[in-house]
């Protein structure tokens, strides 16, 4: 067991999806936290499932797959923004409106493809296969994300508990939802190339809801999440190493679940 452990550990595809793993699992955690407190679970699905039309079509055109999940992400979170923010609409309606016409795009596209085998990857990823390209993506992305959550933290803060106090203090929570919408999309679409549509809400949610748990104030939910998706993906990728027939991305999905269970255990 410690030989193959080892082992792992010299192999360079391993290594490479472990950076890839921890990029990823920083974004998608410390975003994560907000999508939690603000019981948006629901928009990691739609932005992961809202891809599909975007790399589909760019992959019929004979484009790169990523910039179109990226366009299609990017137009999800723009039209979730402009429906929710129309009176009479909810953030739950916009999310689930957008949710159903990106997919059921996706799913008529495909069919005019006449092949299905070629999407498969985008449903289920495929860390073990990422390549220095990716890592730069996925790296280019994170600093991305973690450099507009500093510029806009303590005013994203404020509107995840309070939108209406915010609002009188002049911190424009329509703008910031805005700004969380369009770094949840690329965040979702890089973690995409690792754990597939299927599963990349678990890695929005699970270690959030985890750090949720543990931490006494945002920072603190924010660290403990970054571990758990850190150190849960690790154990996932080991796992998946070890037994050959187990899929990488639902290895790592399984390994964030253990510390949530651990917790919810603990605090029963």
């Amino acid at each position: 067991m410690l030989n193959t452990l080892l082992s792992a550990f010299q192999e360079d595809f391993f290594l490479r999806a472990l950076l890839a793993l921890f990029l990823s699992g920083i974004s998608a955690a410390c975003l994560g936290s907000y999508i939690i407190l603000r019981r948006m679970s629901f928009i990691s699905t739609a932005m992961t499932h809202s891809i599909l039309p975007g790399v589909v079509l760019a992959v019929l055109l004979g484009f790169s797959a990523y910039w179109g999940a990226l366009i299609a992400a990017l137009l999800t979170a723009a039209g979730i923004a402009w429906i929710s923010s129309r009176k009479g609409s909810s953030e739950d309606s916009a999310i689930g409106v957008m949710l159903s016409v990106m997919f059921a795009l996706g799913i008529a596209f495909m069919g005019l493809s006449h092949s299905w085998r070629d999407f498969t990857g985008l449903l289920f990823g495929s860390i073990v296969s990422v390549s220095t390209e990716d890592i730069g993506v996925i790296l280019g992305t994170t600093l991305i994300v973690l450099f507009c959550l500093r510029l806009v933290h303590k005013e994203l803060e404020l509107a995840s508990f309070d939108e209406e106090y915010a609002h009188l203090l002049g911190a424009r929570p329509v703008l910031l939802r805005s700004v969380l919408l369009i770094l949840i999309a690329l965040a979702a679409v890089a973690s995409v190339r690792l754990v597939g549509a299927l599963l990349t809400t678990a890695l929005f949610i699970i270690p959030s809801t985890t750090g949720v748990l543990i931490g006494k104030n945002l920072k603190g939910v924010m660290f403990w999440s970054v571990l758990c998706a850190c150190g849960g993906g690790t154990l996932g990728l080991i796992i998946s190493y070890t037994f050959q027939g187990i899929p990488a991305g639902a290895a790592i999905v399984l390994g964030c679940a253990i510390p949530y269970f651990v917790v919810r255990i603990k605090n029963a």
